[in-house]
């Protein structure tokens, strides 16, 4: 079942560089003079931002904030340039998770479809929510989580675990979970930080989470960024800095991760599941620009 999950996951990676590579040509031969910002720039983005995005910090935000601090991107274009810029990094870092760590089949494959389902089925539903609300909800939950942890690794409760696979009404609450956060990742709450905490939560090894969220993410995003592409609402350059530099951010993090720890590694996600609460409860608080 992996082997068949691994398979798809190559065949969308190469239809996604196929339509890329079309529309790149394209844009070469007709627009050879425009200015899609610094080619060095590109590549340091792209290479400092999916080496912390495989570590699970996640890359949109700091992507976005980096883009428009040096006004590399145009805020019109800027949804479809995280995602085109994003997807072969993300693919990367699923089927080299994927490929490393073992997971149950049934686990991860049943965690991946609820996420993807979560993301296409879920969007009308949680479109209608209070984003703030559920940025204060969810930062609070981490947070709660996070004392948890902290309190398993300082021996003052038991909890925390290494399976690699999960049965009866854990699955069912995982898959459950993992559809809610499919479907918030609609409102821009990020899957990989509360799909650590949920992971750990109910026992598995923290490093199960890695190919769970990064899986779930790697077969959202390429039809999204096609869409992107044929619409020609993206920026090139930084696509292609970030699918050669990108990529070697992550295999150098993947390895990181892979060769840490348990215990060391439980240590980095509470440190990301904090950080992602800390930022989401300071989203909450920020005023809504007013529309005219």
């Amino acid at each position: 079942m992996v082997q068949i999950l691994l398979g798809i996951l190559a065949v969308m990676g190469i239809w996604y560089l196929i339509v890329f590579a079309k529309d790149y040509k394209e844009f070469k031969t007709n627009n050879a003079g425009e200015d899609e910002g610094s080619t060095l720039a590109h590549a340091g983005i792209g290479l400092g931002i999916n080496f912390f995005d495989t570590l699970g910090i996640g890359g949109f935000a700091p992507m976005t904030a980096l883009f428009k601090q040096f006004n590399l991107v145009h805020d019109r274009i800027l949804p479809g340039t995280l995602n085109t810029a994003m997807t072969i990094p993300v693919m990367a870092e699923a089927f080299i998770f994927i490929k490393k760590v073992e997971v149950e089949p049934i686990t991860l494959i049943s965690m991946l479809v609820a996420a993807t389902l979560g993301a296409v089925l879920g969007a009308g539903f949680v479109a209608k929510l209070d984003e703030k609300k559920v940025q204060l909800y969810m930062g609070s939950a981490l947070i709660v989580v996070v004392l948890i942890m902290v309190a398993q690794q300082l021996g003052l409760i038991q909890g925390g675990g290494e399976a690699v696979g999960l049965m009866g009404i854990k699955l069912v609450i995982a898959v459950v979970g993992n559809f809610i956060l499919g479907a918030l990742m609609t409102l821009g709450i990020g899957l990989y930080a509360p799909c650590m905490a949920l992971v750990y939560a109910l026992g598995l090894s923290p490093l199960v989470a890695f190919p769970v969220m990064m899986g779930s993410c790697a077969y959202l995003m390429p039809a999204a960024s096609v869409k992107f592409i044929k619409a020609g609402a993206y920026n090139r350059k930084a696509t292609l800095m970030n699918i050669i530099f990108g990529v070697i951010g992550v295999v150098i993090a993947a390895y990181l991760v892979t060769g840490l720890s348990i215990a060391m590694l439980t240590k980095v996600v509470i440190a990301v599941v904090l950080y992602t609460a800390i930022k989401l409860l300071r989203d909450s608080k920020k005023k809504t620009p007013a529309t005219v």
